[in-house]
């Protein structure tokens, strides 16, 4: 018999990340209420990061000090990063979440659709034409950088599709609303399979 949700252990993580270009630090709470503090330096990019832990309702902490007097390249990747080992150390041996999860999000013309597998194997198919290249002060063009270092160290299996779109900031948004709906899904614990790891091989 399936021992009952609330007996699961605490599903969350603190990654410290320090290099020349960046000092990062993310807490994450995975059974969280959605509460974020987010300060990288990139308004917009906190604004996206803000969708994340609001729609997959996490709880999430970031502090960001990076070059930016270059660009927000490396802020932007290593944040992904960083976030990408906390969700890993989260999500532990993954038993009895639902492995896989997909969104369909709208944001007035913008149509995004995001589905995940927290297959063990990272994976990134993206794609994003996006219609300008800055959004504020953030690099349209980031948004691949940012999926690509959660995924490597995340170890998931990911597909965005903007599939309408004609305001970048539309289609920005609602990629990263996908992509949360789509964890949140992900993520939850099945109340019918506590204990199992959702795999015939029996690890993930």
């Amino acid at each position: 018999m399936s021992k009952p949700i609330d007996s699961v252990p605490a599903r969350t993580a603190e990654v410290v990340r320090n290099t020349a270009e960046t000092k990062i630090t993310v807490k994450l709470n995975l059974d969280g209420s959605g509460k974020a503090s987010l300060h990288t330096g990139i308004g917009f990019f906190d604004h996206m990061l803000d969708q994340i832990a609001r729609h997959a309702m996490l709880d999430l902490k970031i502090e960001a000090a990076g070059d930016l007097h270059i660009d927000g390249h490396h802020t932007v990747e290593d944040v992904g990063i960083a976030l990408g080992q906390a969700m890993h150390q989260a999500v532990g041996d993954k038993k009895g979440i639902r492995r896989y999860g997909h969104a369909y999000v709208p944001l007035d013309e913008a149509l995004s659709r995001v589905v995940i597998d927290f297959s063990g194997r990272p994976g990134l198919v993206m794609n994003v034409p996006f219609k300008t290249g800055m959004i504020g002060a953030f690099d349209s063009q980031l948004t691949h950088e940012f999926f690509q270092g959660f995924v490597n160290h995340a170890f998931v299996t990911l597909h965005i599709d903007n599939l309408k779109g004609e305001n970048a900031h539309h289609q920005a948004e609602s990629v990263f609303k996908a992509f949360a709906r789509a964890l949140r899904s992900a993520l939850e614990l099945d109340p019918r399979a506590l204990g199992t790891v959702p795999s015939t091989k029996g690890t993930l």
